[in-house]
């Protein structure tokens, strides 16, 4: 059966705060962890270091998932596919925070990465197919709701566990478990959103001159397609740098002398300026010379940003502008990429899960390989060029992807 749209404004418009909805709960479930690590260390007796694997479980777990979404999709429907992934998302949440062993913490954690996996590879396809002439607005929306919600959990996760409760405190199994709580809203607003005025999605024009794939194999040929490896490895060294940033930039801010506090300020206000790059980045990149050049300009600007983090500290609010601002476009342009250089929303889908797949895979390597050099060099040059490559990468691969090309053509 296929995936049905609303056709009135008064639909489409409750469907982009559904859009909405599902995207504001993608990340406080994972970035609510880092702050309780510590008090979850101490009540499960194993030490904090062993826990810290909790940080990068969801990322292996969105690698190996994503290539499935397209399947899924293809068997279930992309809305119905959303709908259980929203529905894993809050089983896991809710597992997690059971009494009892320590293997409720990790299998919950695991269903959470499965149900993140899926929504984070369908969202884009989403986009695509029912906002098809607003993708880099959608996009830029999506990507600063990620962050923003993300922070938002980083920072009211602590304060949660210390509120009062009969005499005693909330603790962190609550505190992970009021993570979740939006999920149920956002799934209603899903449904609902999904089951009005239904018709059926428009199918997009092919271009004259280029040839369509033929549909119902896109899963399986989207990783012998070039294009799609390109935009593949552009998602996989923007979260190379953003993670190994994410993991380090603090504790490299404490070895500068700053008080943990204000380290922890400093990575703040990194993701903060993300948020604002994120949605900047629909209204720089209107026009097609804009398109074209954007994938390589924004991650020259993080490589000029990481260059002078390492290189001149005392200059460290300059960097966090130009870093943060190029970050977050960074980000919503690699999420664009996957609806921009598909056809349909068939394609967007295959193509989302192998780009996320392999980004996020990426991304779990690099905070320990920054890690492994940094203790093998004993300095912090060593780490910083990992990241300098990973945006050389970019750079590079940017030049190619911006140019008006589509995956699965022939």
């Amino acid at each position: 059966m296929p995936d049905l749209r609303p056709p009135s404004r008064h639909a489409g418009i409750l469907l982009f705060v559904a859009v909405c909805l599902v995207a504001a709960n993608l990340r406080m479930t994972i970035t609510a962890v880092g702050p309780l690590l510590d008090e979850i260390a101490a009540d499960r007796g194993v030490s904090p270091a062993a826990l810290g694997l909790l940080g990068s479980l969801p990322l292996i777990t969105w690698g190996l998932v994503s290539p499935l979404a397209h399947g899924l999709s293809a068997r279930l429907g992309m809305t119905r596919a959303v709908s259980w992934a929203l529905v894993a998302l809050a089983a896991g949440t809710a597992w997690r925070s059971l009494p009892g062993t320590e293997a409720n913490l990790w299998l919950g954690t695991a269903l959470i990465g499965v149900g993140l996996g899926f929504a984070n590879a369908l969202l884009p396809a989403v986009i695509k197919r029912d906002f098809p002439a607003r993708v880099p607005l959608l996009m830029g929306v999506y990507t600063a709701l990620l962050g923003g919600t993300g922070a938002i959990g980083a920072g009211l996760a602590a304060p949660l566990a210390d509120l009062p409760l009969s005499g005693d405190r909330l603790g962190w199994q609550a505190s992970l478990l009021l993570m979740g709580a939006p999920i149920p809203i956002a799934l209603a607003a899903w449904i609902i959103a999904n089951g009005m005025g239904r018709r059926t999605t428009a199918v997009v024009p092919v271009t004259p001159g280029t040839i369509a794939a033929p549909p119902g194999s896109a899963g399986r040929r989207i990783w012998r397609d070039p294009l799609a490896w390109q935009v593949s490895l552009y998602m996989g060294s923007q979260s190379a740098v953003f993670y190994s940033l994410a993991a380090w930039l603090a504790p490299y801010e404490i070895a500068n002398g700053r008080t943990p506090v204000a380290a922890g300020l400093v990575l703040m206000t990194f993701q903060i300026i993300g948020i604002a790059g994120s949605l900047a980045l629909p209204l720089v990149a209107r026009g097609p010379r804009r398109k074209r050049w954007l994938p390589g300009l924004l991650p020259t600007l993080t490589l000029i940003a990481m260059l002078g983090i390492a290189l001149w500290p005392s200059a460290i609010i300059a960097w966090l502008v130009i870093g943060g601002l190029a970050g977050g476009g960074s980000l919503t342009m690699a999420l664009t990429l996957m609806a921009m250089r598909a056809r349909t929303a068939e394609h967007a889908t295959a193509l989302s899960g192998m780009a996320q797949s392999l980004g996020y895979l990426i991304a779990a390597v690099g905070p320990f390989a920054f890690g492994a050099l940094l203790g093998a060099s004993g300095g912090w040059i060593a780490p910083f060029a990992l990241i300098w490559g990973a945006a050389v990468a970019q750079i590079a691969l940017g030049v190619s992807v911006g140019r008006p090309r589509f995956v699965l053509d022939r």
